[in-house]
């Protein structure tokens, strides 16, 4: 790798080097996006700061390597365990600060799946492909099959690449919504005369070809509201994914809102949907905290929502429901938003629970103002919401009346 030999080719790194650039491959196999710049910069910068204990070195790799919010979790449970298990971390301190007293590792925290995975392969001595045969058989129709219906909080890392990889081919909604501007059309109704009159110059004006318009059509707009608290993080990038594939086919305003609401349409618009993310993890500082539904509901319809609803949009409003704070404002957004949308469709991860009930306060104030609540947990329930947004508004699955709940205003 590149990498590899800038760092093995610069003197008297040796053995530091080595171990942080193995300790950054294991971060990139756990999911967090790191180039060859972060990992020289991790070196450069262990080596000037000097270390005087594993806080040292823990804070001074988390400042280089960690960027976005969401990725604290993951670097903290690879650390942990990469520097106990090969008590490297004694060892950097005794080769950068001679008078460091080696610190007892901390208990162990519970490990990802996909730091798990990071450490049995990345770590594991490489082995001779076999042959001449090349075959990839790291997604079976079997595999597929059950990667289909994997909940999105479950996959490894390799899944979720994968996964996120399907949602980029995903065929995409095809329905299409009267708009007010005609367009040329040989059956319309009205009739074009200046169209008529300028295709007469080519006869000499012997005779006058009539030209008419019709109504134009093109796909109805998207507008997505996204949980990003902490009990939607391992939800709401998926559906980014999904909303940035959607976006290069019509036109898709995007909000985050956690305990604020955030514009990340510009940033989803990057055309590759990694860089995209990576934008729109920078510019939402309130990922993985907590929510607070009504006060972002408000804050949409206030500032918003007569800028990006005037097209009569589809609203998809992605949630798990959980506000603690629910009352009266709460409904009083949902019903306001209902009206000025074409189309309203909840998507909620804890629908995968087959016995799901409405008990949270939100949840039975938001469901009366819904068109159609749908899950959005797996790789089918994406198809299933292309399907659906193909076809026409129907009230589908469970809405606030099958629960027994009317809408209150």
């Amino acid at each position: 790798m590149p990498e590899a030999d800038a760092i093995s080719g610069a003197p008297g790194r040796g053995r530091l080097a080595e171990n942080i650039l193995t300790f950054c491959r294991l971060l990139r196999a756990s999911g967090l996006s790191l180039g060859p710049g972060s990992v020289l910069d991790a070196v450069s910068a262990v080596e000037v700061a000097g270390i005087g204990g594993r806080a040292d070195l823990y804070w001074t790799l988390h400042a280089v390597l960690v960027s976005r919010h969401e990725d604290h979790e993951v670097f903290d449970t690879v650390f942990q365990r990469f520097w106990r298990r090969r008590a490297g971390a004694e060892r950097l301190i005794e080769m950068l600060s001679p008078v460091a007293v080696p610190m007892a590792p901390p208990a162990a925290k519970p490990g990802l799946r996909r730091v798990e995975e990071a450490f049995e392969g990345a770590l594991a001595p490489p082995q001779e492909p076999p042959g001449e045969m090349e075959v990839d058989a790291r997604f079976t129709a079997s595999d597929t099959d059950v990667l289909r219906t994997r909940d999105f909080a479950q996959m490894s890392a390799d899944e979720l690449a994968e996964a996120r990889r399907r949602i980029a081919l995903l065929k995409m909604p095809d329905d299409r919504a009267r708009i007010r501007r005609l367009a040329a059309d040989p059956r319309g109704p009205r009739l074009d005369l200046r169209a008529s009159i300028r295709a007469s110059l080519s006869t000499g004006g012997d005779y006058v070809p009539l030209r008419r318009r019709g109504p134009r059509e093109r796909p109805p707009p998207v507008v997505a509201l996204v949980d990003i608290s902490g009990s939607m993080s391992d939800y709401a990038r998926p559906v980014l994914h999904f909303l940035h594939a959607l976006g290069t086919r019509r036109r898709v305003e995007t909000f985050l809102f956690g305990t604020r609401l955030t514009n990340v349409s510009r940033a989803l618009r990057h055309r590759d949907p990694d860089a995209a993310l990576t934008e729109v993890g920078r510019v939402a500082p309130d990922w993985s905290g907590g929510t607070r539904i009504a006060t972002s509901l408000h804050l949409f319809n206030r500032d918003w929502s007569r800028r990006v609803l005037a097209q009569n949009p589809v609203v998809l409003l992605v949630t798990d429901g959980l506000e603690r704070d629910a009352d009266d404002t709460l409904a009083r957004e949902m019903d306001r938003l209902q009206r000025s949308c074409r189309r309203l469709v909840w998507l909620n991860p804890l629908l995968r629970y087959a016995g799901f009930e409405p008990k949270a306060r939100g949840i039975r104030a938001m469901l009366p103002h819904v068109d159609e609540f749908r899950p959005v947990h797996d790789l089918a329930s994406l198809e299933a919401l292309v399907a659906a947004l193909s076809g026409p508004s129907v009230p589908v699955l469970r809405r606030g009346r099958a629960y027994g709940l009317e809408a209150v205003i």
